[in-house]
């Protein structure tokens, strides 16, 4: 009887699913946040779990001889580089897809909001100040070019969210856009299914080319070894002044020496940043004081959002079924992936 072990929030109805299946266990216990420090399962539930269904792999994982399904409720899955997944014959699959329409409307939202200055008009509010001066509060971004660095689910949601509001899209990826798989989870109605919307589409080596003709940068990958400081000095000096960098990806994915000359030089014209290089950022950080820059607390996508329980159980009963059917699961992770760290 397959032992699935449960250690993340729960949604109601997906549980019941869950428990409905016949000839299989599923044990609970307490979740953990993604950035909470790794803790061991009990012994009794680590020796005989065959899946896990968790945000961190537990300390004692190397003690699961029966594992043989690692789901994650997070997108991006650095968690599990080093644990010799596909070595010791463990299928692994993430999150990708329950964050995809909030992130892309957080994406929305900083382009009208860095277009506009919104923080200056707030700060003009606090000091009773009444500015109507030039066009700098005035801008449109109809019209505008957004560059999507990476298109999976965020990055497809992103375009069909701009191009109904008149923005050209362009984006640079790892092999040329192509029709999105039945093999990722993705809210019904959103992204790009037949990757058709880009205007203009760059493909590794074209980078420079890529980044010359962008008024918003948009960074949407998960963070890997071989990514991290991808956007440094000679990225930011391919950009316009005129244009802004946003990131809710992972902060590492941009050098932080480079990103910080760039705006106190005002190389590029700002940046709205989800993700950081420090949890929380510091104080002290400069990023805190910069005028150009708009930073929220990794909020973009997050477990606390209203959806996202039931939308990742919808991935939860569908991929442990599908496993114990022998069928294809959704947002399966390969072994290059999970051997990438």
């Amino acid at each position: 009887m397959p032992h699935v072990i449960v250690q993340t929030k729960v949604d109601p109805a997906g549980l019941a699913r869950l428990e409905a299946l016949p000839d299989v266990r599923v044990s609970r216990t307490e979740p953990l946040a993604l950035m909470a420090a790794p803790q061991p399962l009990p012994k009794e539930m680590a020796r005989d779990a065959e899946v896990l269904v968790c945000t961190l792999p537990p300390t004692n994982l190397a003690e699961m001889p029966q594992l043989r399904f690692l789901q994650i409720s997070s997108v991006g899955y650095a968690q599990l580089y080093g644990k010799n997944l596909p070595q010791r014959g463990i299928r692994a699959a993430n999150a990708r897809g329950v964050f995809d329409t909030a992130i892309a409307e957080w994406n929305v939202a900083m382009m009208i909001n860095l277009a506009r200055d919104l923080r200056q008009l707030i700060r003009n509010q606090e000091a009773s100040k009444w500015d109507t001066s030039g066009v700098r509060f005035q801008h449109e971004i109809r019209g505008s070019t957004v560059g999507i660095w990476g298109y999976g689910g965020i990055g497809r949601e992103t375009a069909r969210l701009s191009k109904a509001l008149g923005l050209t899209v362009h984006t640079l990826t790892r092999r040329p856009v192509g029709v999105r798989g039945d093999d990722v989870y993705a809210v019904p109605g959103t992204g790009d299914p037949d990757g058709t919307l880009p205007d203009r589409s760059f493909t590794t080596g074209q980078e420079l080319e890529f980044l010359a003709g962008l008024d918003f940068l948009i960074l949407s990958m998960p963070i890997t070894p071989q990514n991290t400081g991808l956007v440094g000095e000679r990225e930011f000096a391919a950009m316009k002044p005129t244009a802004f960098l946003l990131n809710p990806a992972r902060g590492p994915l941009v050098n932080e020496a480079a990103l910080l000359r760039a705006l106190a030089d005002r190389r590029i014209a700002g940046a709205a940043l989800d993700t950081h290089f420090k949890y929380p950022l510091p104080p002290e950080h400069p990023l805190w004081q910069m005028p150009n820059v708009i930073l929220t607390p990794h909020i973009s996508g997050s477990d606390k959002g209203p959806h996202f329980v039931p939308r990742f159980w919808e991935i939860v009963t569908h991929n442990i079924e599908h496993y114990l059917a022998g069928k294809p699961l959704w947002n399966e992770l390969t072994p290059a992936e999970l051997n990438a760290g």
